[in-house]
């Protein structure tokens, strides 16, 4: 019982830890987007933020989507007030689209680049509005489903979960684990880690935050990171 609580108390401070540097970086997002109106070389953050979350992908796995990345903190801190919460549709996870608008919106971003190169505030512009008219996208997904459907759309999101998808995986211990599903209840991205009882892999395990709720939450310890060496570690 003491252990428990112990683990209770340790949960709730993750959790609060989680949502104040969310809060302070989707705070900053909007202050970001907003700047970027007015001084274009701002959008030059975005291809930044693509290589920090693909490159920490490759050893963390899409951790960088958890709260590092400010649209992502925003969505978790500010457009969950206005969200109904509900099941993020199916066909938003899967591959065919992911590939359609990862394709589209890399296209039009090499077309743009081309089209107003060298200038490097009209490109820097056409950052801003690529990244104003997604966020639109993300959050009328948002208000209508879950603030984190947009994330299963997210170009950065989909090369993220291809490239980390074996990193740090989600191990969850047979023996200890009671059916609770509070780990699916606490995952941001809708996982559900409980399902690794039946397989050998949670599915779409490549879009894992690494956000360490479920691990956490787990009133028995039963879910762990497995890091590089092999071990799981538990929170």
């Amino acid at each position: 019982m003491v252990n428990r609580k112990a683990r209770m108390a340790a949960a709730v401070q993750v959790q609060k830890a989680r949502r104040f540097k969310q809060i302070f970086l989707g705070t900053g997002f909007l202050i970001i987007l907003a700047a970027g109106w007015l001084y274009p070389l701002i959008g030059f953050f975005i291809p930044a933020c693509m290589l920090l979350g693909i490159g920490l992908a490759a050893f963390q796995g899409r951790k960088w989507c958890d709260w590092l990345c400010p649209r992502g903190s925003f969505e978790d801190a500010l457009l969950a007030r206005l969200s109904p919460q509900r099941r993020i549709p199916q066909v938003f996870r899967s591959t065919p689209l992911r590939l359609g608008v990862l394709a589209f919106l890399l296209g039009m971003v090499t077309f743009q680049v081309i089209r107003l190169w060298p200038d490097p505030w009209a490109i820097g512009g056409s950052f801003v509005l690529l990244l104003s008219v997604t966020t639109g996208v993300g959050v009328l997904l948002g208000v209508i489903f879950h603030q984190r459907s947009w994330c299963y759309l997210c170009p950065i999101g989909t090369i993220s979960h291809w490239v980390g998808r074996n990193r740090r995986p989600l191990r969850l211990a047979l023996d200890k684990c009671i059916g609770c599903q509070l780990c699916a209840w606490k995952c941001p991205m809708q996982l559900a880690p409980v399902a690794l009882k039946q397989e050998a892999s949670m599915a779409h395990r490549g879009d894992c935050l690494k956000c360490n709720l479920c691990v956490t939450g787990c009133p028995t310890a039963a879910l762990a990171f497995q890091e590089a060496g092999g071990k799981g570690e538990a929170a």
